[in-house]
């Protein structure tokens, strides 16, 4: 894939992947609006185009099954919650709530490690967080998704991010104009973070990459 997918993006690319590997066709719209519980067809051939337009797959006019998964994207490993916690090249660690003053990836943050490629996510994903609130549903990320971040520093405008403020994390929209900071969340009931740089400890510890969605919201 050339660009990187957003979570929902990531999401439809992984229910057609699943779907696939389970009928051996790929799926209709119809399918993909009643696998993902999307009422809009109009939003889900939006997400198609994008996912082409990436470099995902690539879509067969006039077929009503004519989605065709780029070949690197067919070898990519499925998305599986591992059932232990025992180290693996091919796993992420798993962060719960990040300990303050520790380093993001240090031991006693990590709870879990999960089955899943690294290389899936475009930049690739160095450890999952997950999600609790739901201050970013509007974003759909959703209470206890784990959301796939790339280890970085530095964010642009607009990108969510997972950042650390004074001895919390959390995950926003980032702007930035000078000195000053706004950490902008996805649902109306949260109002905006304002951090002045000059005053407040503020560390970018990622960028949100994809999320995974595992159904387990009791945490």
């Amino acid at each position: 894939m050339t660009a990187q997918l957003s979570p929902k993006q990531l999401e439809v690319l992984e229910f057609i992947r699943r779907f696939m590997a389970t009928h051996g066709v790929p799926p209709t719209r119809g399918e993909i609006a009643l696998g993902l519980n999307l009422k809009s067809r109009q939003g889900i051939e939006q997400h198609l185009r994008a996912l082409q337009s990436k470099g995902a797959i690539e879509l067969v006019p006039e077929m009503s099954r004519g989605i065709r998964l780029r070949p690197e994207v067919s070898a990519a490993a499925s998305l599986t919650v591992s059932e232990n916690s025992g180290l693996d090249e091919d796993a992420l660690p798993l962060l719960g709530r990040i300990a303050a003053g520790s380093p993001i990836l240090a031991s006693g943050n990590i709870e879990d490690r999960v089955k899943v490629d690294p290389t899936l996510f475009r930049p690739r994903a160095h450890f999952l967080l997950r999600v609790r609130g739901d201050s970013m549903k509007d974003a759909d990320i959703q209470h206890g998704d784990l959301l796939a971040v790339h280890h970085t520093s530095e964010a642009r405008n607009g990108q969510i991010v997972v950042a650390r403020l004074g001895d919390e994390a959390t995950v926003k929209y980032y702007r930035r104009a000078g000195h000053r900071v706004r950490l902008e969340p996805a649902n109306a009931a949260y109002q905006a973070i304002e951090i002045d740089l000059r005053k407040q400890a503020f560390t970018i510890e990622g960028l949100a990459v994809g999320i995974i969605r595992t159904g387990m919201k009791k945490l």
